[in-house]
């Protein structure tokens, strides 16, 4: 299992790399990390927004990493 999310760490990763995405592929968000990565933070107006959505995208992952797996059972006859 991983280790919870900080938002600390996710604000340090937003603050120094943020448009390189860095801080979004620590919270797990591989696509729209790539989509930082490759237009600097949206443009920088992404890397706004982000100060805003942090908090919310840790608590998810957070819940994410907590949660059971989910196991889906097909019966045959």
């Amino acid at each position: 299992m991983s280790a919870e999310k900080s938002i600390l760490v996710a604000y340090l990763l937003w603050f120094f790399l943020g448009f390189l995405g860095i801080h979004r592929f620590y919270l797990n968000r591989v696509l729209t990390g790539v989509i930082w990565l490759l237009t600097a933070g949206l443009f920088g107006f992404g890397l706004l927004i982000d100060i805003c959505l942090i908090p919310g995208m840790v608590d998810e992952e957070n819940r994410n990493l907590g949660a059971p797996p989910v196991v889906i059972i097909q019966q045959t006859r």
